[in-house]
């Protein structure tokens, strides 16, 4: 389609567009049509597709006189035309436009993406939703010249309802994606890794029958003395009318039960399990979920387990554990960009695995829904994030309910996944009384959603004005949270490795001590001595001063080292050694471990699981 300006073919009508309803759970257990694949695209800096010469946005314009703003074919030969998809590059969905065209690599703005299809529904099937993996930042989407709706928050999913809007040939969907950082985002505009912009995660067409389950939990229900094994079990339906029967089977732990939802189509209901194989890192036992109502019918595969805090321990399935952990960010340095898919879930999470990690955080926002499905597998307990990053608009409503929006997506995603075990929803994020209030609200918000896992956060850390040896965690966050966690850096931005044999901590609070970072940068293959700043010596000697310090911890639980990959930051400009990396990964970009590699890994092996109950 060619018409006179780029406007034209997503200038809103009249109608006003609805937002995007909650995204329905396990989406790839649907059925439906991936729109993955190339997308043409057309760059716009400027965002004339959205606004007009006096930057009057084209949404508020619902009757425009000027033929700049009319959404219509061309009509002879005479029509100006300045914008053409057909004739566009392409650049592949899922995927960031930053690694995909050089020159895209430092672009922030926007992109518009346009792809097309036809469609028939399948038998039995009379509902479809248009559903996004993850769009960064800001995602409008428009189907057939009609606006859908606007998305905020670039590591959620999100869906709208397209039941009778499609057509069988030449469907066009066009999404406008803007990675622009802003003071009052999550995040906000200061942040220490690359800004990826695009359709960074899959877009699928799922359809559904009239009535289908949109949500569901399958968990164990809270411990009882002296009794047996329970699941708590909840459905939503979408689209019944009036109570529904809803079958739960889990055939090898024996489990049917039938649920029977009310006016709102919500069931809840506990049933008790005699036979059943809690999940661990040792025996990550997964059974076969099907729920079924009318003609829907979903599959999942779910793990059981108990995760806990009792006085400063932390215990699985009722042992104290220690949680061999390592930090990473959604990025696969071998091919570039951000990781989307299960094969780089398996890269990753396959490189903690030998590491040999029980544990990994998710840093420092929402990643893929297969990082998860993939820790479930291999038995890695998880520590997952929203994006509340250093100086957030702590004051602002808005950006208030934008961090809920966040952490709501993610819990209601990944509620079903055993492997994770901690919502963290924030870091490093300086004390104030604002601050304070604002990740008090988040903690009261995840708690209210998921009351069976772990809430924290990487908290602060102060030096004793008296003795700079002296390191004291008192952070008031703390008395809201059920771990311990903070993120330390001596040795590296805090003196030299040797420092680390003098400090002594002090604790506000009795709780499960995990240290949820701490690290320094070494240049893949760069050598020196142990002092030599940017060589894996340096980074190799910290290790061990670091261990050794922590090891002297009597509440230590945990630790999740910074990182497991070096991965790109503009904040890391240093010629020939850094060129747009932080190199705290103990894994280079080449995928080379490093000398602290092999360290951490044989305290893992030998020392690690002497803290789980305390010396």
């Amino acid at each position: 389609m060619k018409t006179q300006a780029l406007a034209a073919l997503i200038v809103l009508s009249s109608a006003t567009f609805a937002a995007a309803a909650p995204a329905m759970q396990n989406v790839y257990a649907r059925s439906g049509t991936t729109l993955d694949g190339k997308w043409h695209v057309i760059v716009d800096p400027y965002e004339n597709g959205a606004y007009n010469y006096r930057r009057d946005p084209l949404d508020a314009a619902p009757n425009p006189t000027s033929g700049y703003f009319l959404d219509r074919r061309p009509r002879d030969r005479t029509d100006l035309v300045e914008y053409d998809f057909d004739a566009s590059p392409t650049l592949m969905v899922p995927g960031d436009w930053n690694s995909q065209d050089d020159k895209l690599f430092w672009y922030e703005g926007t992109v518009w993406y346009r792809t097309r299809f036809d469609f028939t529904a399948s038998p039995g099937m009379e509902r479809q939703f248009l559903h996004f993996g993850a769009a960064n930042y800001q995602a409008d989407v428009y189907l057939n010249g009609a606006k859908l709706g606007r998305h905020v928050g670039g590591f959620t999913q999100f869906e709208y309802e397209v039941t009778g809007k499609l057509k069988p040939a030449g469907n066009s969907v066009v999404v406008k994606v803007d990675n622009t950082r802003h003071a009052d985002a999550v995040p906000t505009v200061n942040t220490d890794w690359w800004n990826y912009g695009g359709l960074t995660r899959d877009v699928t067409l799922v359809e559904t029958p009239r009535s289908f389950i949109r949500d569901y939990e399958v968990r164990l229900a809270p411990a009882r003395a002296g009794a047996a094994a329970r699941l708590a079990l909840s459905v939503q339906l979408d689209g019944a009318s009036g109570p529904t029967p809803v079958t739960v089977d889990i055939p090898e732990a024996g489990v049917r039960a039938r649920l029977m939802t009310d006016a709102a189509g919500s069931a809840r209901l506990e049933v008790p399990v005699r036979k059943l194989t809690f999940w661990s890192p040792q025996q990550p036992k997964l059974y076969e979920v099907r729920l079924s109502s009318g003609k829907d019918l979903v599959v999942d595969r779910a793990g059981f387990r108990r995760i806990e805090v009792r006085g400063n321990q932390v215990l699985l399935n009722g042992a104290p554990v220690f949680l061999r952990g390592i930090s990473l960010h959604e990025e696969n340095p071998l091919r570039g960009g951000r990781a989307y898919s299960e094969e780089d879930a398996r890269l990753l999470l396959g490189w903690a695995r030998e590491l040999g990690c029980n544990f990994v955080r998710l840093a420092h926002y929402p990643h893929n829904e297969h990082m998860a499905r993939v820790a479930d597998e291999l038995g890695l307990m998880l520590w997952e994030e929203i994006p509340v990053y250093w100086t957030i608009a702590w004051d602002n409503a808005d950006t208030l309910a934008n961090a809920k929006d966040q952490l709501t997506a993610l819990i209601d995603r990944d509620r079903n996944r055993a492997s994770v075990i901690v919502w963290s929803v924030a870091n490093e994020t300086p004390v104030s009384e604002p601050r304070t209030r604002f990740l008090k609200s988040l903690v009261d918000a995840a708690r209210a959603l998921d009351a069976t896992r772990l809430v924290s956060a990487a908290m602060e850390v102060h030096v004793d004005p008296e003795d700079n040896n002296h390191r004291i965690v008192d952070d008031p966050f703390g008395a809201y949270t059920d771990l311990l966690s903070f993120n330390q850096y001596i040795g590296w931005y805090d003196g030299l490795p040797d420092k680390l044999d003098r400090i002594r901590w002090t604790f506000a609070y009795d709780k499960p001590v995990v240290i949820s970072e701490f690290g320094a940068d070494a240049l893949q293959g760069m050598h020196g001595d142990a002092l030599t700043r940017f060589s894996e010596e340096y980074q190799q000697d910290l290790y061990r001063r670091t261990l050794a310090m922590l090891s002297k911890i009597p509440q230590w639980r945990g630790t999740t080292p910074w990182i497991l990959v070096d991965f790109r930051s503009p904040r890391r400009p240093l010629p020939v050694i850094q060129d747009g990396w932080n190199r705290k990964g103990l894994i280079g970009e080449n995928g080379t471990k490093k000398k602290a590699f092999f360290v951490l890994q044989d305290f893992y092996r030998k020392d690690a699981d002497s803290h789980a109950g305390g010396k």
